[in-house]
């Protein structure tokens, strides 16, 4: 009896999550770095790349091996989360994933990992128009299935593109790798059976301030509850995204996506997830935000009483997971004013401090100005004599459950001790998510008793088994707290900007919030 042949697959991957307000494009450099997700990888040289981290494509070449496909890659890609991704940038990338794949000969299928929430310079829907192209190339008898984050802003012509996709469950966003093998796995399933699933589509009615969408309370954990019932009642995959608020696009916004052997089925998934979504809106607004000197007197207050670990502020509007600078300094200025004797924040990203510290040297005293961004209305820089408490080449091995064993370069970093705060300073952005980003500049993040995170949610991961306790500050930042401060213009009409918010094209258009006249979260 003969083996059957082995299934070929080509495999590529082109991930980005586009802040349209943010003030940096992402160009080819911020792909070829990476940012805390792999750096630009092409052909044999993508299988060694993916062993020790979690990501989609990681996940997806575990399941290659253990079924014997026949792999066929081709490139991945992926950057930091800034503003639109340049023309220049997303055409290369683009052509070489389709040029790479018509160049493969006969597939049995095409994997690709995606992120969901990616606008470039000239292209509003980033994956949907990559996968239009690959579509037109293998045609439409070789099925497509992708793994995507669960803030992708997922377009009804994306889902007709490919046969499967499949989106994460958790934020932080543990589970990458695990979605790209399930993923993988029902490509497998396909191209061995030889059926394509029905498919079903839902989009839903409010936005969600990012770090009040965290899977580990409520009401993120009971939804996504509901989406692995779904699986369980007879849904081949069902997946909740809840969509990357901060995109002027037409098909920002959280969808269901559901898939079963029949079309009554996948609509019966879908309709579950929309239904209780829909349903969450008031449980979403229970979740409490602070001033920056208000989060630091409360953190200083909670560190004073019972239990042990540090206090985690997160500095929610300068996550550079969101298309933050991660180089502001409202956060900043509040620990050092109100005293704070025993705390770390990071990471502010300062090339230019980070080399004034190499240049003189641990234990010398230095003068700068530290951070600041121009695009932030009222954020400058910290002016400040500290002491350089430590320096570093900015390479750490980021181990906790986030990165996943991602090894990142920071560039020359240092940290820089002002009064009793210890500062984190880099070269070269990444978000703060890694207990590891403080050890590698000489902190101990588990002796602190304030932490300031440049993180909205994924720091949760790793920092949550020491905290004693976890706020969110406003301090001012790219990144609103609340959707509904973003001057949006081109959303679709009705959708709701928050989930007791004005809707779109009804109550407010091209305008800022009318009860907060104009002025961002980061005001407040």
């Amino acid at each position: 009896m003969q083996n059957s042949p082995r299934l070929r697959v080509a495999m590529a991957g082109f991930l980005h999550e586009t802040n349209t307000f943010a003030p940096h494009p992402a160009d080819m450099e911020a792909f070829c770095l990476g940012g805390g997700y792999v750096p630009m990888v092409r052909g044999t040289a993508m299988p060694d790349a993916f062993t020790q981290v979690n990501l989609g494509m990681a996940g997806a070449l575990r399941v290659a091996r253990d079924s014997a496909w026949e792999v066929v890659p081709i490139l991945w890609a992926g950057a930091i989360p800034s503003a639109h991704v340049t023309r220049d940038a997303y055409e290369q990338i683009a052509q070489e994933i389709v040029a790479g794949i018509a160049e493969a000969g006969p597939l049995d299928g095409v994997f690709i990992d995606l992120h969901g929430a990616m606008v470039a310079e000239h292209v509003d829907d980033g994956e949907g128009e990559l996968l239009r192209r690959l579509r037109a190339e293998v045609g439409p008898e070789v099925p497509i299935t992708t793994a995507l984050d669960l803030h992708g802003n997922i377009s009804e012509d994306f889902v007709a593109q490919v046969d499967a996709l499949v989106g994460f469950r958790t934020y932080p966003h543990v589970d990458m790798a695990d979605t790209g093998a399930a993923a993988a796995q029902l490509l497998d399933q396909i191209m061995r059976s030889g059926t394509r699933p029905a498919k079903a589509f839902r989009q839903m009615s409010y936005l969600v301030p990012i770090p009040f969408q965290s899977t580990d309370m409520a009401p993120g954990k009971g939804l996504y509850e509901t989406v692995a019932s779904c699986e369980t009642e007879g849904a081949l995959s069902a997946s909740l995204f809840t969509g990357f608020p901060a995109a002027d696009i037409p098909d920002c916004g959280p969808v269901a996506v559901a898939y079963a052997t029949s079309q009554v089925a996948a609509d019966a998934a879908a309709d579950k997830i929309a239904a209780a979504y829909e349903a969450a809106a008031p449980k979403f607004l229970k979740h409490q935000t602070y001033a920056p000197d208000a989060a630091v007197a409360e953190a200083m207050a909670r560190a004073a009483g019972p239990g042990s670990g540090p206090v985690v502020i997160a500095d929610t509007q300068d996550n550079p997971g969101a298309g933050g600078v991660s180089a502001t300094t409202g956060m900043l200025r509040a620990l050092v004013g109100i005293g704070v004797t025993n705390a770390a924040i990071g990471l502010i990203v300062d090339p230019v401090a980070a080399q004034a510290a190499h240049s003189a040297g641990a234990g010398a005293e230095i003068t700068v100005a530290l951070g600041g961004h121009a695009s932030v209305p009222g954020d400058l820089p910290f002016e400040t004599t500290a002491t350089v408490a430590h320096v570093s080449d900015g390479k750490l091995h980021a181990t906790g459950p986030y990165y996943g064993g991602t090894e990142l370069d920071l560039g020359p970093s240092a940290c820089l001790r002002i009064g009793g705060v210890s500062v984190v300073v880099t070269s070269r952005i990444a978000q703060m998510a890694d207990r590891e980003m403080f050890r590698f500049a000489g902190v101990t993040p588990e002796d602190m008793d304030v932490l300031v995170v440049k993180s909205s949610t994924h720091f949760r991961a790793d920092f949550a088994p020491i905290a004693r306790d976890i706020l969110v500050a406003c301090a001012p930042g790219p990144m609103p707290l609340d959707p509904a401060d973003l001057p949006f213009t081109r959303l679709r009409a009705g959708l709701r900007l928050s989930p007791d918010g004005p809707r779109f094209g009804t109550d407010r258009a091209a305008s800022a919030r009318p009860d907060r006249g104009g002025a961002s979260a980061a005001a407040q």
